[in-house]
């Protein structure tokens, strides 16, 4: 009996040992064959992968001339287990840098994410051809050292900074948010190199190597047959005019605001000046952080894009869409003739300045009567075929939201801000339900109280009256390299609510501002050009912060408008005493090149408002 456990036992571990065995061959087999991953964990001991960066897409003006370029820069990367002790003065020295920022720049390879003394981890970025140049020569010295090309963005012209944006590293959001970017990778920051990133970015190649355990390269892997090339990125052809461009910002110069210009037959944006501005090379290469700061700091905030982001009333240019709006309603017509002695004077009343009376609707415009913009204004609102405020003040709201206002117009561009045209629920909020009446708002006749709106939504609104009724959503990019044409969005009509037989009132009124005879009413006599016919609007800006905003928009030619352009000047008091003629020279620019009114040239580019920022008394 004893005799038969034990030959039991004897065939019970055999038994184990058996399938052990068979255990420990299939988990082989699955190893070796059927499973990848660990092929590839093996193969990463013993491959370095080099990313090869393309260089980003150019930038051209609408005619050609070059916005952006590339200019080659070095990394300076190390292996710390295979750098040896080396001449830190003289490696320093060829740099252009201290030898205490070479020793701060050991100090912070060991703060980087993912560090190890085995792995290829950056020392020190973007350095110069020329410094490259003199270390390459050297290099041999420097164990444990190599470089890796890079490009940055180099500027022909330093201007359209706001527009074009800027390049920087990402961050640890990106990475995590889009896994196309790793640790060192340049993204779009802002403007249109944030805008279109992926057409400009192009795509990444890789070089895989063979190393040994120290991570030393031993030669390519499989003679380069799994590597990729780098593709560059996508040019873009802007429609900016590049000339325009620089002379707006020259124009600007020592004043704060915006100007926006546009092709009215297309949407294309043939300028967009946000003052002040910035050099946009001041955000490339090594320095980058620390101007960025001082830029930030700047009480003027020169990175603020104005264009796009600054809000401001209107002020009497909108005088014409409450005119519009009038006729498309039947509660003006173009013979009505309202009386003005020195203001409206109903309730609190609202001042005007001194002009001829009265006046019908053209040279209401014209002469840009606040009394008459508050009769029609009040009669859009309390029109009885609505039954009440609420309803007849909605559909107002419906109409001038037909125009861009009170929305994001959706331009190519990031962090572009909606307006304000305000609703029924907030007089609601604020006064009360039935606590409120055309007259309560009646600021919003002449384009004050709670109405706010961008220098684009105002270049669109003129845009939309040039082109008698629609617009087009105003865009900066022309074509795109490969692409054969743009978004269909920007060909699209955005028809306004007004039917187009009432465009020509309003267009003759701001014909009238601008070339009547002397004497004749025209606000805006001062942007006439000769051969040139200017329809254009002032606007003189209430600002309870301070001095009153100078405000103008205009289009040209009269019947074949090319231009159609609106000025903000902020702090810088009547329409006509800036921002008409800035608009104007600029209009003389773009359709001429050149200037045959040098005085007034002088006379803006010399001026400095910035000193009208103080309050008013």
């Amino acid at each position: 009996m004893q005799l038969n456990i034990t030959t039991d036992k004897k065939y019970i571990i055999s038994g184990i040992i058996v399938l052990v065995f068979i255990v420990i061959v299939v988990k082989l087999f699955y190893i070796q064959v059927v499973d990848s991953s660990y092929k590839f964990s093996a193969n990463n001991n013993v491959l370095r992968y080099i990313t090869q960066y393309p260089a980003r897409g150019l930038i051209y003006d609408r005619h050609g001339e070059m916005m952006v370029a590339n200019q080659v820069v070095y990394d300076v990367l190390i292996i710390k287990n295979q750098v040896k002790p080396f001449d830190t003065l003289e490696f320093a020295s060829m740099l252009g840098l201290t030898t205490d920022q070479v020793k701060d720049a050991f100090l912070q390879v060991k703060k980087q994410k993912g560090y190890s003394p085995r792995k290829s981890v950056v020392l020190l970025k973007q350095i110069a051809d020329s410094s490259y140049a003199k270390l390459q020569e050297v290099l041999y010295k420097y164990h444990g050292f190599e470089v890796q090309p890079r490009t940055v963005r180099i500027y022909p012209r330093a201007v359209a900074g706001h527009l074009l944006g800027y390049v920087g590293e990402v961050d640890e959001s990106v990475i995590k948010n889009r896994p196309y970017y790793q640790l060192g990778d340049y993204i779009g920051i802002n403007g249109m190199e944030k805008q279109y990133e992926v057409e400009l970015r192009g795509v990444k190649g890789v070089s895989i190597f063979m190393v040994d355990v120290h991570n030393r390269i031993k030669g390519s892997y499989e003679d380069g047959r799994y590597d990729s090339v780098a593709r560059t990125g996508k040019a873009l052809t802007c429609t900016i005019d590049l000339d325009l461009q620089e002379y707006g910002e020259r124009l600007m110069v020592n004043k704060i605001g915006s100007i926006v210009a546009i092709e009215p037959k297309t949407g294309e944006v043939l300028a967009m000046v946000s003052s002040p501005t910035y050099d946009p090379t001041l955000l490339v290469g090594r320095d980058r952080a620390n101007n960025f700061k001082m830029l930030q700091t700047d009480s003027l905030k020169p990175i603020f894009n104005r264009s796009i982001m600054a809000l401001y009333p209107p002020g009497s240019t909108f005088k014409v869409v409450n005119a519009l709006i009038g006729l498309e309603e039947g509660v003006v017509t173009p013979q009505t003739r309202y009386a003005c002695y020195g203001g409206y004077t109903v309730g609190r009343g609202v001042g005007c300045h001194h002009h001829a009376s009265p006046l019908d609707l053209s040279h209401s415009i014209a002469s840009s009567c606040n009394t008459y913009y508050c009769h029609v204004f009040r009669n859009i609102v309390d029109n009885k075929k609505f039954g009440s405020i609420e309803d007849g003040f909605s559909n107002w709201k419906t109409q001038v939201e037909s125009f861009g206002y009170g929305h994001a117009l959706g331009i190519d561009l990031p962090n572009e801000r909606k307006g304000i045209v305000p609703s029924v629920n907030f007089y609601n909020r604020y006064f009360r339900k039935g606590g409120w009446n055309s007259l309560t708002i009646i600021s919003l006749s002449i384009g004050q109280g709670e109405l706010a709106a961008t220098p684009l939504q105002m270049a669109n609104l003129v845009s939309t009256i040039a082109n008698r009724g629609y617009y087009f959503t105003p865009h900066v990019v022309k074509s795109i390299e490969g692409q054969p044409a743009i978004d269909p969005k920007f060909t699209e009509r955005h028809p306004s609510s007004v039917d187009a037989s009432w465009y020509d009132y309003i267009i003759e009124g701001m014909d009238l501002a601008v070339n009547c005879a002397p004497g004749g009413g025209g606000t805006a006599r001062i942007a006439a050009i000769p051969d040139i016919r200017i329809c254009g609007k002032t606007g003189t800006s209430q600002n309870p912060h301070g001095a009153d905003h100078s405000v103008f928009f205009a289009f040209a030619p009269k019947d074949d408008p090319k231009i159609a352009i609106a000025v903000y000047v902020e702090n810088a008091g009547f329409g006509a005493t800036w921002a008409a003629p800035i608009a104007s020279l600029m209009i003389e620019k773009y359709l001429r090149d050149s200037i045959t009114r040098p005085d007034l040239e002088n006379y803006i580019l010399q001026a400095n408002l910035l000193n009208r920022r103080a309050k008013k008394k």
